[in-house]
């Protein structure tokens, strides 16, 4: 986890597509759950390079105000900051912005988790529920 320390910054863009998009009104607009996804992959696009190999991240919290609307082919960026590392527990303060003005703000907090520990909870819980595999 060396360098993963409040003030670390990272942004991610996409391309809106109709695929990212619901119709409201007379045109298709950048959805919500849209706007959560790209803040979680912004996010783990920025502290990725600083965990160990062991180590993976789950988003735990998103609080986003959806402020504006954006369009199929337009570009939308997510920027993210790391506010706080608390032992696993990691707090970012983003924003969304398309070409013209910030469309979305919040906050998204991450844990980062030992990937076999995790494992072996969702293997207990598909056991549980009498599946071998996702989807079956």
């Amino acid at each position: 986890m060396s360098g993963l320390e409040a003030g670390l910054k990272g942004s991610l863009c996409w391309e809106v597509t109709e695929a990212l998009c619901m119709t409201r009104g007379v045109v298709p607009v950048f959805s919500t759950p849209s706007m959560v996804l790209l803040i979680e992959r912004a996010a783990i696009h920025t502290i990725e390079p600083y965990l160990s190999a062991d180590q993976r991240t789950l988003g735990t919290s998103v609080q986003v105000r959806h402020l504006a609307p954006s369009f199929p082919a337009q570009q939308v960026r997510a920027e993210v900051e790391l506010v706080e590392v608390d032992r696993r527990r990691l707090s970012f303060r983003v924003a969304v912005f398309d070409e013209v003005e910030k469309v979305g703000e919040g906050t998204h907090e991450r844990f980062i988790v030992d990937p076999a520990k995790y494992d072996e909870r969702v293997k207990a819980k598909l056991a549980a529920l009498g599946r071998a595999a996702l989807g079956r």
